[in-house]
């Protein structure tokens, strides 16, 4: 099936405020002009509450492209107001983990994320939707939505992974297990965890954690560090970094298109990095909602 082509007029909208966005936004502009994409628009948020209000707007004034600049929240902020939208979703990864980056397969560095929206195509992907907010790749519940909930913004600016780590580190020792309760429709399951996690792609703060699904695979997967061990929990971001034999040892997933989950006690949802949720909720899969810009694949780059 052939696709249509990546459209060649484009908004760009750059979150400023993010771990690189001030600094590489005038050098994204020229680059995406010198391949061929002429900038509509082009915004540099200084203030990342205005971003979903900027994307409506270029949506509304007919933009065939908007392209975002940014970390992973900014994405989710984005994907909203895309939906049965006829305009493409095109991604500079600007963030510290780009966990959704990764998972389309689009590379981390400038150039090749501009390259990819010059010479790239189109790929229609799901979306997560939790109570009715969607969202591109992740979200959790545990000890994650308590680290980017609270780790200092300088700390993940200047330091990036590693300041996450540092923070990680220090959370880790004030957290505490609890229980989840997932009705998948016929059954309840519920266990101890310590932490759990919502998957439209396979990231999640830049690692790996699930290979059972993709970004268009018709349904969303909840995936749960059992029992009451932080050790577990720790030995689990381990094996999966390294992608060691054991790493689906502490784990234990559902799957479905449409799933409830609950805790005990309740929790906060961090969706895509920020917090936009809490239990009970609904978790569902919003089909094939939006068309993004990937790597061409080697039988279009030969035929192109």
């Amino acid at each position: 099936m052939t696709t249509r082509p990546v459209p060649r007029e484009a908004v760009l909208i750059v979150n400023a405020h993010s771990r690189k966005g001030m600094a590489l936004f005038h050098e994204a502009s020229a680059k995406l002009e010198m391949q061929g994409i002429r900038l509509i628009a082009a915004h540099a948020l200084q203030n990342p509450s205005k971003l979903p209000q900027t994307v409506r707007q270029a949506v509304r004034d007919g933009a065939p492209m908007v392209i975002i600049g940014g970390g992973d929240g900014s994405l989710s902020c984005a994907v909203d107001d895309l939906v049965d939208r006829d305009c493409v979703f095109a991604v500079l990864p600007l963030g510290t983990a780009n966990s959704f980056a990764r998972t389309i397969g689009l590379p981390l560095d400038l150039d090749g994320a501009i390259q990819t929206i010059a010479n790239g195509q189109r790929r229609r992907i799901d979306l997560g939707v939790i109570d009715g907010d969607y969202f591109a790749n992740a979200a959790a519940i545990g000890l994650s939505p308590m680290i980017g909930d609270t780790v200092p913004h300088d700390l993940k600016k200047y330091l990036g992974r590693i300041g996450y780590l540092i923070w990680a580190i220090w959370c880790f020792f004030k957290f505490s297990p609890f229980r989840l309760i997932v009705d998948d429709g016929e059954n309840e399951h519920r266990l101890w965890t310590t932490e759990v996690r919502i998957f439209n792609g396979r990231f999640h703060g830049g690692v790996e954690l699930t290979e059972s699904t993709d970004v268009d695979s018709g349904d969303i997967v909840i995936q749960a560090v059992t029992g009451r061990s932080l050790g577990r929990l720790v030995w689990d971001w381990y094996t999966k970094f390294f992608k060691l034999s054991s790493r689906d040892a502490m784990t234990q997933e559902f799957r479905g298109k449409k799933l409830r989950i609950d805790t005990r006690p309740h929790h906060r949802i961090s969706i895509d990095g920020e917090i936009l949720a809490r239990t009970p909720a609904t978790v569902e899969v919003a089909s094939r909602a939006i068309e993004v810009v990937v790597p061409a694949e080697p039988d279009a780059l030969r035929s192109a």
